[in-house]
């Protein structure tokens, strides 16, 4: 017998197919340890007795069902299952939301799911919520505070709900959801191990649309950034490049969203999404590293953080992508010599994007968790007087 109980692997499996519907079976390291889950889902495919350990409900049925081939092969509830919903409260949802348990099997639908399914992934182990049965509803009639306090990633799906006549203007577009925390609204992107194909005019309305349902529902003006999962750095990097291919440079990706956060489908991506949640942390962090007659407040002539000695220093801790790539542009305008603080993990690709001719100041990100809240004192700051180079 299988004892169902919050925390275990069938609980977490449970939680995310009741949201996503499917999850691809090349992403179960997002879930937690690779082998321990391929082993899990295994031993679903077949007839086994689930115990519900809080209500003490029995059910003997085949949990899961895997489909498909190479990149598409996915991971679903089997019919017999679905009443297992019932101990999560999700199933009414997951019967609306997946057209009473019925799947389109093409390659573009598939694709698109796993892509949700695995930014949920991320979201479910940063500890953010996404679960739609358990968010309130997004409405667009007035302004109320709808969206919770805590950060949250509210699906595509819930967003295209808000207003079904305003359904044809996303429904081209790669957005899988809309990440809210504190004061901010971000889109959310996964463009996974693949360059994302980008639709300008698509993504710049459904921009639109979020910002107005942020205003309505969250009491923000303004949605100017996006969170860009992806396998890696290189990835997200040549994504924004496809982009540049639109004929209206409006449609860019770096022009429809001004800040961009690459947050790689990882630890250290998990770790970065969950710094991303925390209200002005890079400013706060900031503030700790430098002098306020160092910092540039964003008042220079191009973007940097901080100047010390003539030498211009950025902030790439956020993932920013979109900034890191107009502070290449101003170097490359003959700015002046440069620097960047980053975190180990960022280093390779920002030596390849960046050249020799900038250097590279590290720190641990376990430091940069700890530092957040704390007073200045508290923290080792790695900018000294007279120089940064002499650290």
């Amino acid at each position: 017998m299988i004892h169902f109980r919050p925390g275990s692997h069938v609980h977490r499996l449970v939680t995310i197919l009741s949201t996503t519907g499917e999850f691809p079976t090349r992403s179960l390291y997002l879930l937690g340890n690779e082998r321990v889950f391929k082993a899990v889902v295994h031993k679903l495919t077949t007839i086994q007795q689930f115990r519900n350990s809080q209500t003490g409900a029995e059910l003997t049925c085949r949990m899961l069902t895997v489909s498909g081939r190479g990149r598409n092969k996915t991971i679903r509830f089997h019919r017999s299952a679905l009443p297992i919903l019932e101990w999560v409260s999700a199933q009414d949802y997951y019967l609306h939301a997946f057209r009473n348990h019925k799947f389109s099997g093409d390659a573009y639908h598939v694709e698109r799911r796993h892509r949700v399914a695995e930014a949920v992934a991320m979201c479910m182990s940063a500890g953010l919520e996404s679960r739609p049965y358990v968010l309130p509803k997004l409405q667009g009639e007035c302004i109320s505070k709808t969206v919770p306090e805590f950060p949250c990633l509210y699906l595509a799906r819930e967003l295209k709900r808000v207003d079904e006549l305003g359904t044809n203007k996303t429904q081209f577009t790669r957005l899988v959801g809309a990440f809210f925390s504190d004061r901010e609204c971000r889109a959310v992107y996964n463009t996974r191990n693949a360059v994302m194909k980008w639709s300008g005019m698509g993504e710049f309305k459904a921009r639109q649309s979020i910002t107005d349902i942020a205003r309505l529902n969250a009491g923000i003006s303004r949605v100017d950034s996006a969170i860009l999962f992806a396998k890696s750095y290189d990835t997200a990097l040549q994504t924004l490049l496809e982009s540049d291919r639109s004929r209206r440079m409006e449609f860019r990706f770096d022009a429809v969203y001004r800040h961009i956060h690459v947050v790689t489908m990882d630890e250290n991506g998990v770790r970065l999404l969950q710094l991303l949640s925390v209200p002005d942390w890079n400013e706060q962090l900031l503030d700790l590293l430098f002098d306020p007659e160092q910092r540039s407040y964003n008042k220079g002539q191009f973007e940097y953080d901080a100047c010390i000695d003539g030498v211009y220093i950025l902030s790439h801790l956020d993932g920013d992508i979109a900034r890191l790539i107009r502070f290449r542009d101003a170097l490359r305008m003959g700015a002046g010599p440069s620097e960047v603080l980053c975190f180990p993990f960022q280093v390779e690709f920002l030596q390849e994007f960046l050249g020799q001719a900038t250097q590279f100041k590290t720190i641990d990100m376990s430091a940069v968790e700890e530092a957040i809240g704390q007073e200045r004192r508290k923290f080792c700051l790695l900018y000294t007087s007279p120089s940064p180079r002499d650290s």
